[in-house]
């Protein structure tokens, strides 16, 4: 039997940017990513604190330590800057693993650095 269990969670991630014009995907903080596991291309779901969309879609790397949390393609429409984000990704586990699992998590303040985690 597998389970799927929280694998990477960016808690309160402050959008800085969003472009509808451009390739759909949200651009993350390479640092950031790589903190919790996220991998480039990775499906993510993406919940908005602020209107509570949610969202599906995939990350793409932005220049580490840049705090960069930026909404692109049709998501761009699903929010604006300032708002705050939660990104989850998640990772089927077996029986036994998922016993002892633990999530990477993140929380960010308000120039997406991070503040526990």
């Amino acid at each position: 039997m597998t389970i799927c269990l929280l694998k990477s969670k960016i808690h309160r991630a402050c959008v800085t940017a969003a472009s509808v014009d451009y390739e759909g995907s949200l651009t993350i903080a390479a640092d950031l990513a790589e903190r919790v596991g996220l991998r480039r291309y990775e499906r993510i779901l993406v919940g908005n604190m602020a209107n509570g969309e949610r969202f599906e879609t995939y990350v793409i790397y932005g220049p580490p330590g840049s705090g960069a949390i930026e909404l692109n393609g049709a998501t761009a429409l699903l929010g604006k800057p300032g708002d705050r984000l939660t990104i989850m990704s998640f990772a089927w586990l077996e029986a036994a693993a998922a016993a002892t699992h633990e999530p990477a998590v993140i929380v960010l303040d308000a120039e997406n650095r991070i503040i526990r985690g």
